[in-house]
């Protein structure tokens, strides 16, 4: 099944400049997974070293925050858009 995964600008050099890239996946474990496979280097920027999605990452698919939904297990389905929204800190 094909999801859509929306890439950052600022996470774009790993994809190859792409905004988008298709993965398969049943889970948003599988499709992240899937994502690093293709470009490697996502891994890293995404989960900590304990496989858990880093806290300054926000993920969400179709427009829910898998933080209020079941996390990594959240199901996607084909069509689904994935999008990585990294946080941004800023101050005066």
């Amino acid at each position: 099944m094909a999801v859509t995964v929306r890439i950052p600008t600022t996470m774009r050099p790993i994809s190859g400049g792409a905004s988008t890239v298709e993965v398969e996946g049943a889970t948003l474990k599988e499709v992240l997974d899937a994502l690093n496979a293709q470009h490697n280097g996502f891994g890293e920027r995404l989960f900590d070293a304990n496989g858990e999605l880093h806290k300054f990452v926000n993920i969400f698919v179709s427009d829910d925050d898998v933080r209020y939904l079941q996390g990594l297990d959240t199901p996607v389905k084909s069509g689904d858009t994935v999008s990585i929204i990294p946080a941004v800190a800023g101050g005066f």
